[in-house]
């Protein structure tokens, strides 16, 4: 069983984030450069929480709120589901499922190490299973 920890050698994202001090503006024009929906929120390298689209069209724009005034911090999801190395994939799965997450900053401790999306859970999950049908497939035939 694959953990997230192996996951997340094989992928190296470039971990993607703003200061809470910056613009919803300045995220939103982040995102769209590097083709994301969410950013890390990240204070002295510590993670305070995360801002996606969804939190800029809610926060600001819908509130008629300027996204050149409003700071990140005002709009942001302070409380932030993590993943932990040694957890299994399967586990992240129904997690990210459960909380209708597409990205999980991963921690070891307090450290950040990294961010898994659901697609690369969803790449390992099918893998994984192509290759336990391959294995059942040469144990019925006898290849």
């Amino acid at each position: 069983m694959q953990t997230v920890g192996e996951l997340l050698e094989s992928t190296k994202h470039p971990v993607r984030s703003v200061k809470p001090t910056a613009s919803a503006f300045e995220a939103i024009q982040l995102m769209d450069k590097h083709k994301i929906n969410t950013l890390l929120v990240l204070d002295r390298k510590k993670l305070v929480g995360t801002v996606s689209e969804r939190d800029c069209a809610r926060n600001v724009i819908l509130k008629d709120k300027s996204a050149k005034r409003t700071q990140v911090q005002e709009i942001m999801q302070s409380e932030v589901v993590c993943a932990s190395p040694g957890q299994s994939i399967e586990g992240l799965l129904k997690l990210m499922a459960d909380k209708r997450l597409r990205y999980l900053p991963v921690v070891d401790g307090a450290k950040l190490v990294g961010v898994i999306s659901i697609a690369d859970v969803t790449r390992a999950t099918l893998s994984g299973e192509d290759s336990l049908i391959e294995q059942l497939t040469k144990f019925i035939t006898g290849s």
